[in-house]
């Protein structure tokens, strides 16, 4: 299916985002709404009616991507658990309920993972094999590619971050409920919170380098809104990460993600696409 456009959403727990993307990863149309209160349903139908807004309706699109938080069935496209960052999320069928709002073959993915696949087909992580994707906003997550297609590892958590500990207490709870995981410390609401935009990205800065002595990827790609903040805080981070990494680690890129906050809409609609065409990625 090499013809149409695709349509995408990226749900967060503050906002929700649409688009509308061509094959190449070029987004033609976008818009957002604040994610209203009330649970799958209504998170659903606003989303529904975001879509209808960029002209879903009479249109060429083909299929439906959409980047969701929480831990996704790939089977089923049902949140199989969340966090509090979006009450009420845990449980939604979302494949099933964007079908029937929509029409269109839907593909689920978690958000992260979405932004993820968006930055090594189309973004900054095009052209390194191995990428280790990290997203900053609401909360912090993360996803790693290889060869340009998703690793999910055995359990679907492959790259996640947030529940890394620090040697702090953050100022507000991670997802999980506790104050010890890199969430706490590190997210957008933790910034808002401290004002130390400086002081959170050290703290990423300094994860970043117990992880990749793990993962050992070729470039870590850094999204989300909080990383808009720009040089204080990325320059932050890789202050950090050379400070305590591994000595053949400190020249790994650390860079922005070329995207920007249009990284999740266009994974999601590369996504379906290539699933749309019979080709899953690994």
């Amino acid at each position: 299916m090499s013809g149409g456009t695709l349509a995408a959403l990226d749900i967060g727990g503050t906002k929700i985002a649409a688009a509308l993307v061509d094959r190449s990863g070029t987004v033609l149309r976008r818009g957002r709404v604040p994610t209203p209160a009330g649970g799958g349903d209504a998170v659903l139908a606003a989303a529904a009616e975001l879509l209808d807004g960029l002209g879903l309706a009479g249109s060429d699109v083909r299929g439906l991507g959409v980047g969701a938080p929480g831990v996704i069935d790939p089977d089923t496209g049902r949140v199989v658990s969340a966090t509090d960052v979006l009450p009420g999320w845990a449980g939604t069928p979302v494949r099933e309920t964007l079908t029937a709002l929509t029409g269109l073959p839907v593909t689920v993915v978690n958000d992260v993972r979405a932004m993820a696949y968006g930055e090594a087909r189309a973004g900054a992580g095009a052209g390194h094999h191995r990428v280790l994707h990290v997203s900053v906003g609401t909360g912090v997550g993360g996803a790693l590619t290889t060869g340009g297609d998703l690793d999910h590892g055995a359990h679907g958590t492959a790259g996640e971050l947030a529940h890394l500990l620090v040697p702090e207490r953050g100022p507000v709870p991670c997802g999980c409920g506790r104050r010890d995981h890199l969430e706490a410390a590190a997210s957008g609401p933790a910034i808002a919170a401290t004002g130390d935009a400086p002081r959170a990205g050290a703290l990423l800065g300094r994860a970043l380098a117990g992880l990749l002595a793990v993962l050992d990827p070729d470039a870590v790609v850094i999204g989300g809104g909080v990383a808009q903040i720009g040089a204080p805080y990325l320059d932050a981070v890789a202050a950090a990460f050379r400070d305590e990494a591994l000595p053949p680690l400190r020249a790994t890129p650390i860079v922005p993600a070329r995207l920007g906050t249009d990284a999740p809409l266009v994974g999601a609609a590369l996504l379906a696409g290539t699933l749309l065409a019979g080709s899953p990625p690994a």
